[in-house]
């Protein structure tokens, strides 16, 4: 579909362009999730030390991902903008200077992790019995640094791009790839040979790498990764401010964010009273959870494109408009499959654990959680139009403060000294929430969060923008 139409289609049937774009992400997201149920699954069926190592290794990867994170939402909120302004060279060199971050800063993990990570598993205090194993998952993850990031950087490319169906086949393959190899040399499946935990980690290794050359060869293939696209010195020098200016809070916020989590967990874990019974609840809601969130992270990505879109054609109040349709739909399906969804919480619940002392605590994390839907999308979505406005500022600012000035203390003081239950610590989740997504329909609604954007909304011809660019 070219430019032209698909700014028809925004016009004519908003809606339709909404679920066009976030239909596929959903899929996608489902497929990702499946990736951690097949590790996972297959780990447990190793034995307990492989799942644990798995699971500390996991939890880890992501602060090793961090930049590719932050770098992905720059290069939606530039590349997005760029396409919304015609300037088709730019997006091209975008394209070339994201590729060139992913390598450089995949590479820099890599050399730089690899004669620290005996270091790193005494750092993370892996019990003696675990450490051979998370070290040589942690030696093979810090390898498949530099195609982890070209994977994230280019799927972040295509929905710039609103090529969204392209992440969703790597996605495919990843998962597909993932789980015969899991089953082929983790458990010797297939007349594969067995190797065991190793063969879990080359699994990852083999199955993201095949994702991120997908994403090369499709790039490639359709002219807008070449030679030319990678940008002289003097175009970086100028180009790379705006990407620095809208990643570096993205970066943050996800370190602050899932620090604030990590906090959370110590303060469950120090409770006095039936601790274990809580973190079991917590991890058993958490997984639940995820379902409800892979939805609601299609509507984020999705929100991020067209607002991206918009403002670089220089509509701001159309781009606003398009973020509360996205709000809107997002509000009443995801709402209504919540309703749905509930009525299977015991049954679920029950799936994942025998224990009715766990299962009554993980209904009830459920309960404060599933409550907080509305609140916890509308954070999501504004999040996502923020990103694609390149206002990621207001995201580290709102979300950073709700979870470290509210949410913590709150559960501390209704956890530990006012109810002295786990339910305090839920209920301050859900309270945050609400704060956290009325501030950002706050500062959607009546502050100047437009002004972030690359493309400033100006009287000009947008003729002689393209030109300058070209020349």
């Amino acid at each position: 579909m070219s430019e032209q139409n698909t700014a028809i289609d925004m016009k004519r049937a908003p809606y339709r362009t909404i679920w066009h774009l976030a239909w596929p992400q959903l899929i996608m997201m489902v497929f990702h999730f499946c990736i951690g149920l097949a590790d996972v699954w297959v780990a447990g069926y190793i034995n307990r030390e492989v799942q644990a190592s798995l699971g500390i290794i996991s939890q880890s990867l992501f602060f090793l991902l961090v930049i590719a994170m932050a770098v992905a939402n720059g290069s939606v909120a530039a590349i997005s903008q760029s396409l919304g302004a015609g300037l088709y060279k730019r997006v091209e060199r975008y394209v070339g200077l994201s590729l060139i971050l992913a390598a450089i800063f995949g590479g820099i993990f890599l050399l730089f992790g690899l004669p620290l990570k005996d270091f790193l598993v005494t750092a993370l205090q892996v019990p003696p019995t675990m450490r051979p194993v998370t070290e040589y998952f942690l030696a093979v993850y810090l390898i498949l640094l530099p195609s982890y990031y070209i994977l994230l950087i280019t799927n972040a490319i295509f929905r710039a791009r609103k090529q969204v169906i392209y992440p969703l086949y790597s996605m495919i393959l990843v998962t597909l790839m993932n789980t015969f190899l899991d089953l082929g040399l983790g458990l010797g499946w297939f007349g594969m040979p067995d190797i065991g935990f190793k063969g879990l980690a080359w699994a990852t290794f083999g199955s993201v790498t095949a994702g991120a050359l997908l994403n090369i060869f499709i790039l490639a293939r359709q002219g807008v990764l070449k030679f030319k696209s990678f940008p002289p010195l003097r175009w970086i020098k100028r180009a790379l401010p705006y990407l620095a200016k809208v990643s570096w809070p993205s970066g943050l916020m996800q370190i602050v964010w899932h620090s604030g989590y990590l906090v959370l967990y110590a303060i469950t874990a120090a409770l006095p009273w039936n601790a274990v019974n809580a973190l079991a609840g917590m991890a058993i809601g958490l997984r639940i959870e995820a379902l409800l969130f892979l939805p609601a992270f299609a509507f984020n990505m999705t929100a991020g494109i067209l607002i991206g879109h918009y403002l670089g054609a220089r509509q701001p109040e159309e781009a606003k408009k398009c973020g509360y349709r996205i709000l809107f739909l997002g509000l009443i399906s995801i709402t209504l499959f919540s309703i749905i969804f509930w009525q299977f919480i015991t049954p679920c619940v029950n799936i994942l654990t025998r224990d009715p002392a766990v299962a009554q605590e993980a209904i009830t994390y459920l309960k404060w959680n599933i409550l907080a839907i509305p609140f916890t999308l509308t954070s999501m979505i504004l999040a996502g139009a923020f990103n694609g406005a390149g206002a990621t500022l207001y995201n580290l600012l709102i979300m950073g403060c709700a979870s470290w000035f509210i949410r913590l203390p709150l559960a501390y003081g209704l956890g530990h000294l006012w109810m002295q239950d786990a339910e305090g610590i839920w209920i301050a989740m859900f309270c945050s929430q609400i704060v956290q997504s009325l501030t950002l329909v706050y500062f959607y609604t009546f502050k100047n969060w437009q002004r972030f954007a690359m493309i400033k909304n100006r009287n000009g011809n947008r003729t002689s923008a393209a030109h300058k660019e070209s020349a």
